[in-house]
């Protein structure tokens, strides 16, 4: 089991954050995802690593950035 945080620029709304669960959860391997609104926090649960830049390629997909993208 695996957890990586990342921090999420430009959510501002219950459907971003419904967006980027969406996008990140259908990543290969990811077991679960939690997002914090308010802090922007997203925080990844997988089975074993997962490549950052598919989690960053799917938070671009949800129309947010990874801050820092990794």
């Amino acid at each position: 089991m695996s957890t990586v945080t990342y921090t999420v620029k430009g959510m501002t709304c219950g459907h971003c954050v419904s967006s980027v669960k969406e996008e990140v959860g259908e990543v290969a391997g990811v077991t679960s995802v939690e997002v914090d609104l308010g802090s922007g926090l997203l925080t990844v649960n997988s089975e074993g690593p997962v490549d950052p830049a598919e989690i960053v390629a799917a938070v671009k997909e949800a129309g947010y950035e990874v801050a820092g993208d990794r």
